[in-house]
């Protein structure tokens, strides 16, 4: 079942407001009007029953006692629909209007009460009166009774017309309210409509439309606001993935491409072994290449779809990055770069996986690094966080480049040769390593050099953390052994050469 437009929704809405408010005005109204003719009434009945008593008043004598019904009479002209009658104590009638039949009516009446206005239906009339005590001016005679009725049969017939002509009009007055709501609705809603039609018409070309923020509603701007920035979001992220898979087609078809020439050379005539194992050996490196490349995407595959779940075990920072200064000697002693650490700490995390990210940051900066510098190393500890710093003089890397550092196949030169950058995922890696560690990783360049910073904390996900000595505290309070294993100079991990085996802990960078 299709549920209702907005619009239908509100105009609904609107329309039975209008009609309830319409409903009390006019219940109102009527109640005004019915209560303005009661007190119309009422004065006019009270006034003929103080006329009534003044003349029995006077009547003092019998003689003017005599005269009393002339005088009835006389004050009664010119008021047909209004029926007096006056009773001695024993019943008797002393005077009566309208007809013998009249008189009985208001005689035989028990709904009538002394000194108390009532109304009742009479056959097809409708009737308002009272009853009440008059003193004769004749002494000793006791009070008399006078009655006093009126016909408002008028009156009915009035209200009866006056309540139809107000439902009609309170009608069509709702079914105007509708309309104006219908319209009003429609013209408030615009924004929102435009914004539909934005969003219908929305395709991979054209992301970078914008809805208009001014002379928005207020009770809209934020939806346009949120709007905007997730099509900002969404052609960002559009543009990256299509750099990417640009990135990602270059960087295969550069292995490809070699594989294929140096297939084409072998084959083009007779070779020798050694030719051809020339050619196998050159193949295999272009191999080793694409796999790596392949096994760094499937990673930050992983991260992506938070499949990456780091182990917790005590990882000593200090040992892991001495290590690493151990697998990178050779390299940094070939580039006349010096390898400094300042500091120690140690955190929980998977102690693997935290040294590829290092070992990509310390491989980037060696790399970045002119002949005669040092890169430092610094590692800060303080109650909830360890943070590392990695700095190494060269080239400022421009502001606006920073925040895209740690984009898959970003570079910041373009023209460096790609043998000498690589595929451009370390970066990525160290990112996804950090944050499936909890922590965070960042970058600032200056003239003096160029910093990378990671700050991981010391608790992990499940409450345990390192303690002072270095030890693993789980979240009950044990202590559980360090696992301090590390790459050291007689370790199997440099068992070949560093020069031509970093590719076992360093990423592209």
């Amino acid at each position: 079942m299709r549920s209702f437009s907005l619009t239908a929704r509100l105009t609904l809405l609107f329309a039975v407001c209008a009609a309830s408010v319409l409903l009390g005005l006019g219940w109102v109204v009527a109640r005004a009007v019915d209560h303005h003719f009661l007190e119309m009434d009422r004065h006019e009945i009270e006034g003929k029953l103080a006329l009534v008593r003044n003349l029995l008043v006077k009547a003092d004598t019998p003689q003017a006692l005599a005269v009393l019904p002339r005088q009835l009479n006389e004050s009664l002209v010119g008021h047909p629909g209004l029926m007096v009658s006056v009773q001695t104590a024993d019943g008797a009638i002393r005077f009566a209007t309208g007809g013998g039949d009249v008189p009985a009516i208001l005689e035989n009446d028990a709904r009538l009460a002394r000194g108390r206005l009532v109304s009742w239906e009479e056959g097809q009339r409708w009737l308002r009166g009272l009853r009440a005590s008059a003193t004769i001016g004749l002494r000793p005679t006791p009070p008399d009774t006078v009655t006093i009725a009126m016909d408002i049969s008028h009156h009915r017939h009035f209200m009866d017309a006056f309540r139809r002509t107000l439902g009609i009009a309170m009608a069509l007055a709702a079914l105007v309210a509708a309309a104006l709501g219908w319209a009003a609705t429609r013209a408030g809603l615009r924004p929102l409509r435009r914004l539909i039609g934005l969003v219908v018409s929305l395709d991979a070309n054209r992301l970078g439309t914008r809805l208009s923020e001014k002379r928005v509603p207020t009770e809209i701007e934020t939806l346009v606001v949120a709007f905007n920035a997730m099509l900002a979001r969404l052609e960002d992220s559009f543009q990256r993935l299509s750099q990417f898979s640009s990135d990602l087609a270059h960087e295969l078809r550069t292995p490809v491409s070699n594989l294929m020439l140096q297939t084409q050379v072998a084959l083009s005539g007779t070779r020798d072994i050694e030719h051809y194992r020339e050619a196998l050996y050159s193949n295999l490196e272009e191999y080793e290449r694409m796999a790596q490349m392949i096994g760094d995407m499937l990673f930050l595959a992983q991260a992506d779809n938070g499949l990456l779940k780091p182990s917790s075990t005590a990882v000593d920072l200090t040992a892991e990055i001495r290590a690493l200064f151990d697998y990178f000697d050779a390299w940094s002693e070939e580039r006349g770069v010096t390898l400094v650490l300042d500091g120690a700490a140690a955190v929980p995390g998977d102690r693997l996986m935290l040294r590829r990210a290092l070992s990509n940051l310390l491989s980037n900066a060696i790399r970045h690094t002119p002949a005669g510098q040092r890169v430092q190393v610094q590692l800060r500890a303080d109650a909830e966080s360890v943070r590392i710093h990695i700095d190494n003089p060269g080239v400022q890397i421009p502001s606006e480049r920073l925040p895209r550092l740690f984009d898959r196949f970003y570079r910041v030169d373009s023209v460096r040769s790609r043998q000498d950058e690589g595929a451009g995922l370390g970066l990525a890696i160290v990112k996804s390593i950090v944050t499936a560690h909890g922590g965070t990783v960042g970058v600032t360049s200056s003239a003096l050099g160029t910093r990378f910073s990671i700050i991981l904390p010391r608790v992990d996900e499940h409450g345990g953390g390192v303690d002072r000595g270095g030890a693993l505290i789980g979240p009950e309070g044990r202590h559980y052994q360090q696992d301090r294993r590390q790459i050291g100079r007689s370790g199997q991990s440099q068992a070949r050469t560093p020069t031509t085996n970093r590719t076992s802990l360093v990423d592209s960078p």
